[in-house]
């Protein structure tokens, strides 16, 4: 059973080191290892990833890296890659690897090579890209598109546009990008404010084409763009299909040869580099999504080949177990460094809590250790005028990661070096505080002196890099994409169904009727009833 995972011995090992290491601070780490600084960094695909700043030794990581020897790390991993059906729950193979594969790979689906398929779908998405970005596409008047609105939810949503604002820097300006994903009318309502139909393009995102909040901004769009162009036959010019239902496609009035289509094996939070980035291809076009695509499968080969003690996402998956499972964190801070990546821990939220968020093992029973963290986050400098605070002074232990570049692609004078310092600042306040002796030394009175001590001892890594470029925007996606999977493969889970999201789309659906009909019966608790009676009015 999945939940023996406590009784293995590798955990077992880390329970007696953890009360063992669990009260030494960083700065005793760091003063009794001169060269510690450069001993726990891995430098490898132009990422240098430091997390000397860690509450560990090396002990430590011995004892992560053999549980994750005792969980099949290694086989799993290898399953994962030969499209093995490891989510069970929905009998599926698990291949976005698959998504940025090289042309001539073999990856084997139920015997069939996939690998094709997926440049088949690219080498259309590019040619739409290319048609759009040079303005050979004509709406329905005769007009070049300016306007592209992707339509979607979750994974259909958060990917693109995270990917968007990352990448804006290489992005045709003479193009608007906006994107709806809220069934608030509200967020409709704005993505369209100001544009004109004529020059509007919509993408649809719904593998099923069924999905509530997708359709129903569709069909929102549709109604809009037909007031505005008053002909059915409009819709061919100005829809597109991200889907693979082409009987539902079609009914809507989407031209099927404008459908781009993916695969079951991919998991709608790990879809941006398939046909769902096509908002993306248009943005940056075909050449760097391509790049960012290489980014992405050279991560995919070094999680896959890499010995785990200088595998970056096996590090990072295994230091976030350590701080959940043994100090009891229960969240994760991602602090990106550079302000084109402000949606990047908004995309990280859906990645980690829906594949992570579990509570029984793969053979149904209860987990029993904590499984998964929340992650959360905003870009540098704005966090450090609002949640730093706690980070540094609460009494909660949250781990953070920052993201940080040498080079920004918009350079402005001392700007860089500004921020830059910051981030270094951060991670070295973080890790060693300011005891009381340090305070009274700058002559701050005793009754004050409680409120300016930092207690330090709290855990960081950086991960730096050149500068910002898809390919990099690949590598880091990739990267926390197998952090997650090395956890889930340890705590026994399945990482990549979402069950617990249905539950609340159930009942919704059961509501919506009540809420129209005020005659209709209400027979929920009556916390529920007296809310629905509150909107009838």
């Amino acid at each position: 059973m999945e939940n023996r995972l406590v009784e293995s011995p590798a955990w077992k090992g880390l329970e007696l080191h953890f009360g063992e290491i669990r009260d030494i601070s960083l700065r005793s780490l760091f003063a009794g290892d001169a060269e510690r600084g450069e001993r726990f960094v891995v430098n490898d695909l132009g990422i240098y990833f430091d997390y000397s700043k860690h509450r560990i030794t090396a002990e430590t990581l011995n004892l992560l890296i053999r549980l994750a020897d005792e969980r099949g790390l290694g086989e799993k991993i290898n399953a994962m890659f030969s499209g093995e059906k490891i989510n069970i729950t929905e009998n599926r193979a698990v291949l976005h690897t698959a998504l940025r594969a090289p042309k001539g790979s073999c990856i084997m689906v139920d015997g069939h090579n996939v690998v094709p398929d997926v440049h088949e779908v690219l080498e259309k998405m590019a040619g739409f890209a290319n048609s759009i970005r040079s303005g050979e596409w004509k709406g329905f008047t005769g007009k070049t598109i300016r306007n592209i609105v992707n339509i979607g939810i979750g994974g259909s949503d958060l990917g693109p546009v995270m990917a968007y604002e990352a990448l804006k820097f290489y992005a045709q300006r003479n193009l608007t990008f906006r994107f709806v994903s809220n069934i608030d009318g509200s967020d409709f309502a704005e993505a369209v404010y100001g544009l004109e139909a004529e020059e509007t393009l919509f993408i649809v995102a719904s593998k099923t084409f069924t999905t509530l909040e997708t359709m129903t901004n569709a069909r929102t769009a549709r109604k809009w763009l037909l007031e505005k162009l008053q002909s059915d036959t409009a819709v061919a010019s100005h829809f597109v299909a991200l889907s693979t239902n082409e009987k539902e496609v079609s009914a809507f009035g989407i031209d099927t040869r404008n459908m781009f289509g993916f695969w079951d094996w991919v998991g709608g939070r790990y879809s941006m580099d398939s046909a769902i980035g096509l908002s993306t291809m248009i943005a940056i076009g075909p050449d760097n999504f391509c790049r960012m695509l290489d980014g992405f499968h050279q991560m995919d080969e070094h999680f896959r080949t890499t010995p785990f003690e200088r595998n970056i996402p096996v590090i990072m998956g295994l230091l976030g177990l350590w701080y959940i499972d043994f100090f009891g964190a229960a969240t994760q801070a991602v602090l990106p460094y550079d302000n084109y990546l402000k949606r990047f821990p908004a995309y990280l939220q859906q990645l980690t809590m829906e594949s992570n968020g579990k509570h029984v093992t793969l053979d149904g029973t209860p987990a029993g250790y904590q499984t998964g963290a929340v992650y959360w986050g905003e870009p540098g400098t704005n966090g450090q005028h609002s949640f730093y605070q706690l980070i540094h002074q609460g009494t909660s232990l949250i781990p953070c990661d920052f993201i940080g570049f040498r080079t920004s692609l918009n350079p402005l004078p001392l700007h860089q070096d500004y921020l830059m310092a910051n981030m270094i600042a951060q991670g070295e306040a973080l890790a060693f505080g300011r005891s009381a002796g340090e305070v009274k030394k700058e002559g701050v009175p005793d009754w004050l002196v409680p409120h300016k001590v930092f207690e330090g001892n709290r855990p960081s890594s950086t991960f730096f890099m050149d500068r910002l470029t898809p390919e990099i925007l690949g590598k880091l996606v990739a990267m926390y994409e197998h952090a997650v999977y090395t956890q889930g493969v340890i705590w026994g889970i399945n990482p990549f169904d979402q069950m617990g999201v249905e539950l609340g789309k159930v009942l919704a659906m059961k509501i919506i009727p009540e809420l129209h009909d005020r005659q209709k019966t209400l027979e929920h608790d009556s916390s529920t009833n007296r809310l629905i009676r509150y909107y009838r009015g």
